[in-house]
């Protein structure tokens, strides 16, 4: 049964960064200057980036799975290069060198400097660490995901992410967000309310002043997703778990939620449940707190996901560390870093969210194609339909 299968490679100062994406059945469209690039540019904006992404610019190189534009079936390559590197060739060299670079001794609260330079060894260079635990790496997850996003969009599933709130600064209640698409796109930070974007930029500009950084709230929506997809048989099979799951191990994210979340805890279950109503000839739903999922499996509404940023580690105003070369206190390392990165998160999310979306379905329905999928899946989208449920009854 067909699912997908996903590992990347590469450092935030290495040459490039590497990932292999198998399961995309054949004869997809797939151009990367077309599919991938326009969003990988999506997740370099976004006020309160750092310089790192005027450096960058990054570009999806695919170099097997796709022959004429259109996939095999084979496992697709993807690399992306770092323009960086030609700063960084002597400190992140391959092979042995004479010019190691400065060694980063000083861990940084908030990252995964000290766990992983314990768990590896690597307490007296902890770049062996950070350059892999970077950000960066979400650049070929988003990559990955746009391969994924354009096989559900043949599909004819939608799907859009945006910032819901950034610091303090909450958005206003939201209109339907896949009217509203211009103006996210169009969003320094990703937001439908122009009265909080306003805000949220004065804010990032205040933490920037301070040395501190802003976290945030970002959601991502996905509809045409049938009914079905996922199972609630075993616990790995289940739709909302992969979700959070993938969402989770976003760099800096701390918190999954679908649909209602946790505001569904503070509910009575007559609020919170969502009734089924016949609409059109149709079942449906009145109201989507379960966020389009429940006991594990898409119930046809619009999923929805929401995910929880902790403000970025490195502080240009470090807090207080320990030196592992000469174990006396001092203030922790300073890598480059952003202020604010909740814009790029909204567009790792929704990427990282098609993956799964797109690997459940595979294993829902398989197919070795686009079009057996693209049949199974028309197929089910009429399960619903109060006559196909009686004709059966």
């Amino acid at each position: 049964m067909g699912r997908l299968r996903y590992l990347t490679a590469g450092e935030s100062h290495g040459a490039m960064l590497v990932g292999i994406l198998e399961g995309v059945p054949a004869g997809l469209s797939l151009i990367a200057e077309r599919d991938i690039d326009p969003i990988l540019r999506e997740r370099q904006q976004g006020y309160g980036r750092s310089h790192r992404q005027k450096i960058e610019s990054d570009r999806a190189t695919i170099v097997s799975g796709v022959r004429f534009g259109v996939t095999t079936g084979a496992p697709i390559a993807i690399t992306i290069e770092n323009n960086d590197w030609v700063r960084w060739t002597e400190r992140m060299s391959v092979t042995p060198g004479e010019n190691q670079g400065s060694r980063v001794t000083i861990p940084r609260p908030g990252h995964a400097d000290l766990a992983g330079g314990i768990k590896y060894g690597h307490e007296q260079d902890m770049r062996n660490v950070l350059e892999r635990a970077s950000a960066r790496e979400t650049a070929m997850r988003v990559a990955i995901g746009a391969v994924a996003s354009t096989l559900l969009h043949c599909l004819d599933f939608e799907s859009i992410s945006y910032v819901q709130s950034i610091g303090g600064v909450v958005a206003g209640p939201l209109s339907d967000p896949f009217e509203n698409r211009v103006q996210i796109a169009s969003s320094v930070v990703r937001m439908m309310d122009s009265t909080a974007e306003a805000a949220a930029i004065l804010a990032i500009d205040k933490a920037k002043e301070r040395g501190d950084t802003l976290g945030g709230i970002v959601e991502c929506v996905v509809r045409g997703v049938p009914v079905g997809v996922g199972s609630h048989v075993q616990w790995d099979r289940k739709l909302d778990a992969a979700i959070a799951q993938a969402v989770m191990s976003i760099q800096a994210v701390k918190a999954v939620e679908i649909g209602a979340g946790r505001s569904a805890a503070l509910q009575n279950g007559s609020e919170t449940h969502d009734p089924i109503v016949l609409r059109d000839g149709t079942i449906a739903r009145s109201k989507n707190n379960a966020g389009g999922i429940e006991g594990g499996m898409s119930n046809g509404e619009p999923i929805v996901v929401r995910a929880a940023m902790k403000p970025i580690s490195t502080l240009m105003r470090p807090l207080e560390s320990v030196d592992l070369k000469t174990g006396q206190p001092t203030d922790a390392h300073i890598e480059r870093s952003d202020v604010c990165a909740v814009p790029a998160l909204a567009v790792i999310v929704e990427q990282v969210v098609a993956l799964t979306i797109a690997s459940a379905l595979l294993e829902t329905f398989g197919g070795d194609t686009v079009d057996e999928l693209r049949a199974r899946v028309s197929e089910r989208r009429g399960a619903l339909r109060i006559d196909r449920i009686l004709s059966r009854a």
